[in-house]
């Protein structure tokens, strides 16, 4: 199954120094049944992307708790085995078991320079978004209009290096 990983640039060093990475408590996304069943229309493409919206979502988490980490959103597209629904979560909301291998991944979704500022912006009130302020769910709203840039899981070291 295609699941999307939410993580920051500081796991995706470590994923390329060691090879391997496994999703912070083993959370991701992906379609799911719940997720299809939600939505009135829409291919496997919008679906999956939707699942992919809710991982880069998911990474502002993230980047929250790292306060240290660069401010843009990095999402990984791979391909696991070792899926089990979690619709109690949320309709997108898989767990996955263990790690996976750069030879696991689809893509790498991230950020472009463009984004930081709002990104940033966005972190500083992820929570307060959740819990319906308009002022903050208007700041998250500027960060999730910034498309995630698409690589390659090879190009992964050189895009890091440019950071």
């Amino acid at each position: 199954m295609r699941v999307y990983i939410p993580a920051t640039v500081p796991m995706l060093r470590a994923f390329v120094d060691s090879g391997e990475l496994a999703p912070v408590t083993g959370t991701a996304f992906a379609l799911t049944p719940a997720l299809r069943e939600s939505y009135a229309a829409g291919d496997t493409e919008e679906l999956e992307y939707s699942a992919m919206l809710d991982a880069a979502r998911a990474s502002l988490r993230l980047l929250a708790a790292d306060e240290k980490a660069e401010p843009r959103r990095a999402v990984i597209a791979v391909d696991m085995e070792d899926v089990t629904l979690r619709p109690d979560l949320d309709f997108s909301v898989v767990k996955v078991g263990g790690s996976f291998t750069m030879k696991d991944v689809a893509a790498v979704h991230l950020d472009t320079a463009e984004a930081e500022q709002d990104v940033r912006a966005a972190v500083e009130v992820i929570d307060a978004a959740d819990l319906g302020d308009p002022d903050a769910e208007f700041a998250l709203g500027s960060a999730e209009d910034h498309e995630l840039a698409w690589y390659a899981a090879q190009e992964l070291p050189f895009v890091l290096e440019l950071l």
